[in-house]
């Protein structure tokens, strides 16, 4: 039996896996006895959005509690698989590690490497030989990216595997170039069907800009965001202490107060 206050758990990473196993056992939570891989989704979805809002609040506390929140959520679907009897997390540590040290060849093997680009082309040409070792010969490159994650995400991701393989433009002048010809032929576009492709053609090559630069625009686009709905409330907040909305504003004056916000704030 534990002592009192202490805790009915064993310290280091192993602990929370203890608790959900024990969460599961019969006696346990019922809310957690339920939970299937699929009922689940939603939560790790949401649990890694909070976690990607923690690190750009550089809190080291909230980022510590999320990482925690999204092991939680690796350690349920272990123990799922392991009342099933079809691998555990000791199984999925092992494998995910093993995997790790086939990919890094010049950490742990004798293989000699530039600089990180050619660590991520070397890394490509090991997916495509997992592949097909696996029995997915006819698989692209592309083929790997999730089709699930946010399409911006999925529009970096899917550029990100082709440039590994050389389908890029040469410099980000030219990637730029790309952007302004989209936008040329997206307010060229002369119906709907049309303008829907070439905006959807715009934001592809913006990412590609956004990834030659080095920039990831999930990231920017979430702090444009941020810096926007600051900035609307300042601006809101300052007509209301005047007794006014934007209501009673006509576009060139609140073009005005808006300018002087984003002096005010930069």
């Amino acid at each position: 039996m534990s002592e009192p206050n202490e805790p009915p758990f064993s310290t280091g990473v192993g602990a929370i896996f203890e608790v959900v196993a024990r969460l599961r056992a019969p006696g346990g939570c019922p809310w957690d006895r339920e939970q299937t891989h699929e009922s689940l989704r939603p939560y790790l979805l949401e649990e890694t959005y909070e976690l990607l809002e923690a690190i750009d609040s550089g809190d080291d506390a909230k980022i510590k509690e999320e990482l925690g929140d999204l092991l939680l959520q690796v350690a349920m679907h272990a123990e799922i698989a392991a009342e099933q009897r079809r691998f555990d997390a000791a199984q999925v540590s092992e494998a995910v590690a093993a995997k790790m040290v086939a990919r890094h060849p010049h950490v742990f093997g004798d293989v000699s490497v530039a600089d990180a680009d050619e660590v991520l082309k070397n890394w490509e040409h090991a997916k495509g030989d997992e592949a097909r070792n696996s029995g997915r010969a006819n698989e692209s490159v592309v083929d790997r990216v999730p089709a699930t994650l946010p399409a911006l995400a999925w529009a970096l991701g899917l550029q990100k595997r082709a440039a590994r393989v050389g389908f890029d433009f040469e410099s980000s002048t030219q990637t730029a170039e790309n952007v302004a010809e989209e936008a040329r032929e997206l307010a060229e576009a002369s119906d709907p069907k049309r303008a829907f492709e070439e905006m959807g053609d715009l934001l592809f090559a913006v990412v590609s800009l956004a990834r030659r630069m080095k920039i990831n625009p999930e990231d920017a686009l979430r702090v444009a965001g941020q810096r926007f709905r600051r900035r609307f409330a300042e601006t809101e907040a300052s007509l209301r202490r005047e007794g006014v909305d934007f209501r009673d504003l006509d576009r060139e004056a609140i073009a005005k107060r808006w300018e002087e916000t984003k002096q005010e704030t930069k």
